[in-house]
């Protein structure tokens, strides 16, 4: 097969006829398509992430770092795009929003399905969010498998473990990778992939922030859709950490 099929156009290899055709709003509101572009664009950018966070699990599996900070720096970048675009979601004001909210009914960004799947794969794997989707469903199983399969956290303590480290314990975890940080030049790749980790961290703490000043800015402390605590829930998520202990081991540096 050759690699650039005679004939092929931007719009057949991108199929833009089918991506332009998924924006459907249900109001005859100017704002609405907004408020659909950036949730969608949002679920692309966390199918990229996914593609990226799989890779580089299978990498640090390998130990194979160098590849793998490549696409743990990817992450990072694509983490800065999706927390800048809620300073577009922001134009939207309260009573733009207010206009069509009735329409969205119970569907709520809580039941996004993929953003779940990070937190797992990364190493965030709380399964009673299970619940939130129907058994059987592509979310449910997706997020089955992530809970049943190494997270990225799991293959940075197995790398850690086959460098000689105990990481059986939370307590060790945190004692090896305090090791690794007071001889980084010995342990320059695992030191490399520690920080690589911290940058998604930190990422990920800087998106929920600004994903709460956001809803706050457009419906204050109002119930979200589809019954979610809305920003009351949102702020209980700013301490969440996917990598808690190389946060912990800084305290003792």
């Amino acid at each position: 097969m050759t690699a650039h099929p005679a004939g092929m156009t931007y719009a057949d290899y991108l199929q833009l006829d089918t991506l332009l055709s998924a924006q459907q709003p249900l109001s005859p509101l100017h704002d609405e398509l907004l408020f659909i572009v950036i949730h969608q664009t949002k679920e692309l950018w966390l199918k990229q992430m996914l593609h990226e966070v799989g890779l580089a699990t299978v990498l640090v599996r390998e130990d194979r770092f160098a590849p793998a900070y490549k696409a743990l720096a990817r992450v990072s970048r694509i983490q800065s795009v999706m927390t800048l675009s809620w300073d577009v979601l922001a134009t939207l004001t309260p009573v733009d929003y207010a206009k069509f909210r009735d329409v969205l009914g119970t569907s709520s960004g809580f039941q996004s399905a993929q953003f779940r799947e990070l937190e797992y794969r990364l190493g965030i794997r709380d399964p009673r969010f299970l619940d939130y989707y129907e058994g059987g469903s592509e979310g449910h199983e997706r997020l089955k498998a992530a809970l049943s399969e190494p997270s990225l956290w799991d293959e940075a303590n197995a790398a850690l473990t086959r460098s000689g480290f105990a990481a059986g314990t939370p307590e060790e975890i945190k004692d090896s990778w305090l090791a690794v940080y007071r001889d980084a030049d010995r342990w320059f790749e695992l030191y490399q992939l520690a920080e690589k980790l911290v940058d998604i961290d930190d990422a990920l703490a800087g998106w929920r922030h600004k994903h709460v000043l956001t809803v706050e800015r457009i419906i204050g402390n109002k119930t979200g859709t589809g019954g979610s605590a809305g920003a009351r829930y949102l702020h209980s998520t700013l301490t969440k950490r996917a990598f808690p202990e190389l946060w912990d081991l800084r305290t003792e540096l």
